[in-house]
């Protein structure tokens, strides 16, 4: 369902670009039908959290062009700032799902009795290291998975004051074309 609502993102022309948005669009709906049937194979939730990856990695940055691109701030800038945080979110949990079934012991204490209870933990965990939070609760703990957290929670961080900044100098400007 949000990758169906983020298509309406995609507002630009471009040939490959169009073909790529489709075609992740495509992939993207049509390996939730394939789950009931190939949950049980690694490879299949390694490639369906690869490509859950590339999509919402694709519509982060489209959000993070229209938030700076115009000069003013509004409604629509303000939820894009909010949608650009929540795909965070996602594209680390996608993530981190992809390097939980990579090596099923690389996060401890996940809830692995079904993969919805696991995709839950893990969209936990990302929130939990992007709000650096740290509850402790659910953790890293091979050093590919602890250092995928850290950079997460920097690159959360760095979202946060860019995000800041880019509504600070959009507002004042707003303010200083009025004066």
């Amino acid at each position: 369902m949000l990758g169906l609502a983020s298509v309406g993102v995609f507002k630009e022309k471009g040939r490959w670009k169009i073909i790529i948005k489709n075609t992740l669009l495509l992939v993207v709906i049509i390996l939730p039908v394939l789950h009931p049937f190939l949950k049980d194979h690694v490879l299949f939730m390694q490639v369906l959290s690869l490509l859950y990856v590339s999509f919402f990695s694709l519509i982060f940055w489209e959000v993070m062009k229209f938030l700076i691109r115009p000069s003013y701030v509004n409604a629509d800038i303000i939820f894009a700032a909010g949608c650009g945080y929540f795909l965070l979110v996602e594209i680390s949990a996608f993530l981190l799902l992809f390097m939980y079934y990579n090596h099923p012991g690389s996060i401890a204490n996940v809830d692995a009795s079904q993969v919805a209870s696991t995709y839950i933990d893990l969209v936990y965990l990302a929130s939990v290291i992007q709000t650096s939070i740290g509850f402790g609760d659910i953790t890293p703990s091979f050093h590919t998975t602890k250092l995928a957290a850290s950079f997460m929670g920097v690159l959360s961080q760095l979202y946060n004051v860019l995000l800041v900044g880019i509504l600070i100098s959009k507002f004042s400007s707003k303010i200083n074309s009025k004066s």
